[in-house]
This record gives structure tokens, C-alpha cells and sequence, in this order.
């Protein structure tokens, strides 16, 4: 059986989505949307993603691919290859009865993901910052968009956005 691949990112409007394995914004209501996209699942993320985090996230099985043959840590599935870490996902997702495995960064794990995703939910933050990780480009015309919904800037969200969610064209 085959599960399906999602990505789950957060883009500023001129593609960044970090400067020095940081996020560069404080977005309370899509911090949710990242959590319930992905609780239940398991995520594949690159290993200074996962230490921008700092831990396993709750409810989640958590890959961490990487090239470090000595990266360890407690509470993660570590895999050194795509097809590793899509194999230790499709075992783990089965198992957990999860329907997707959630692509969670950076960039250089999106750009892998990307020719295989299912759906992209991205939220696009109307910012520009500088930064030293970007959201690699989207042929849009393989992926349908399916839902658009726009947030402003408030209290919780320093900054407004629009979840975006694509589909991949059969």
C-alpha cells in the first residue's frame, strides 16, 4: 500500500522560510493548522529542522533524514536517504493507521519531497524577510488549488496570510 506524501510550509512571499534554522515570524493560527495537519502522522524532516525544534513533537512519529552517520537522538526514526525515510514513513504510517506522511522541512527536504507530494498546504505570509532557507518553486500547473481562505494581522499573527491548499493533477 502506498501513503500518500503532504507537505506542510509556511513560505514569506519571496519564497524564505528561515534564517539560521529559525523561523522568522510569530504566526499563532498557522502554529494550529501546522498541528492538525500533522498530528497522527508521521513527519520527515532534515536534522537542523528537527533541531530548531529541539524534540519530538506530541502525536507525531518523527523522521529525521540526514547525512550525519552519528545523529541520534531519543524519541526519532533517523534515516540517511529519501527512500529510506519514506520506507521507515509508509511502515510507520500503516501501523499508526495514519493516511499521509507529512513533509515538514527545510528546503532541502522539500526539494526531495516535491516530485512525489500528493498536496502542499502552504501558508503564505505576506512578508518579505531575508533569509538563508527557501521554499524551492512550485510547477503549479501539475498541482490544482483546492482551497484559499485569507487571514490578517492581529493579535496572535504579526503578520497576514493565506492557507493555500494544492492538489496534485492526475
Amino acid at each position: 500500500m502506498t501513503v500518500p506524501l503532504i507537505i506542510v510550509v509556511a513560505a514569506a512571499d519571496n519564497g524564505v522560510i528561515g534564517r539560521d534554522n529559525q523561523l522568522l515570524w510569530r504566526l499563532k493560527t498557522d502554529l494550529r493548522r501546522f498541528r492538525d495537519l500533522t498530528w497522527g502522522k508521521p513527519m520527515i524532516m532534515g536534522r537542523k529542522t528537527f533541531q530548531s525544534i529541539g524534540k519530538p513533537l506530541p502525536g507525531r512519529e518523527t523522521i529525521v533524514l540526514t547525512h550525519d552517520r552519528s545523529f541520534a537522538a531519543d524519541g526519532v526514526h533517523v534515516a540517511h536517504d529519501w527512500d529510506q525515510a519514506v520506507a521507515i514513513g509508509t511502515t510507520l504510517a500503516q501501523a499508526m493507521g495514519a493516511d499521509a506522511i507529512a513533509v515538514a522541512g527545510g528546503a532541502e527536504i522539500y526539494r526531495l519531497a516535491l516530485p512525489h507530494v500528493e498536496k502542499i498546504y502552504l501558508t503564505e505570509v505576506h512578508t518579505a524577510p531575508e533569509g538563508d532557507a527557501v521554499f524551492p518553486p512550485v510547477d503549479r500547473s501539475r498541482f490544482r488549488e483546492v482551497k484559499r481562505s485569507d487571514h490578517p494581522k492581529g493579535a496572535d499573527n504579526e503578520h497576514s496570510f493565506t492557507f493555500i491548499d494544492l492538489e496534485r493533477r492526475s
